[in-house]
C-alpha cells in the first residue's frame, strides 16, 4: 500500500474535486475539475489518472440512488483500468466548509471541493489501516 498513488475524487455538478497520495498516506488537495459537461470533465480526470500514475481512484458515494447512478455513469466515462474503490462521503462538504471557515471567500473556485476530495481519502485510508 505505501508504493501505490490514490487519487479521490467528489463529483459534483459544477466541479469535481480531487486530492492525491503519492506516499506513505499524506494526502493532498490539488485543483478541482471545473465541469462544462461530463464528458469534458471525465476526460480531465482520466487526464490526470495518467499525469499522476494513479494506481488506484477512490471515489465519494453520496446518498441517494439518483446521485449514485450518475456518479458511477461518470466513473465509467473515465475507462480508468486499475482499481476503483467507492468511498461514503457523507458530510464530507460540511466537514470540508468547517475546515476552509475564514480561509476562502469564493465557493466557485473549488478549493472546497479538493478538501472533500481530500477526507473521502482520507476516510479510505482510515478504513484500510
Amino acid at each position: 500500500m505505501a508504493d501505490k498513488k490514490y487519487m479521490a475524487i467528489d463529483v459534483g455538478l459544477k466541479r469535481v474535486g480531487v486530492a492525491i497520495s503519492l506516499a506513505a498516506q499524506l494526502v493532498t488537495p490539488i485543483s478541482p475539475v471545473i465541469r462544462k459537461n461530463r464528458n469534458q470533465a471525465s476526460k480531465e480526470i482520466k487526464e490526470l489518472l495518467k499525469e499522476w500514475s494513479i494506481d488506484t481512484l477512490v471515489v465519494g458515494l453520496p446518498d441517494g440512488e439518483e446521485m449514485r447512478a450518475r456518479i458511477r455513469h461518470f466513473v465509467k466515462l473515465i475507462e480508468f483500468d486499475s482499481e476503483i474503490v467507492y468511498q461514503d462521503e457523507s458530510f464530507s462538504s460540511r466537514e470540508s466548509s468547517t475546515l476552509m471557515a475564514g480561509v476562502t471567500k469564493n465557493k466557485k473556485d473549488g478549493k472546497s471541493d479538493s478538501i472533500s476530495a481530500m477526507i473521502i481519502l482520507e476516510r479510505f485510508f482510515d478504513i484500510v489501516k
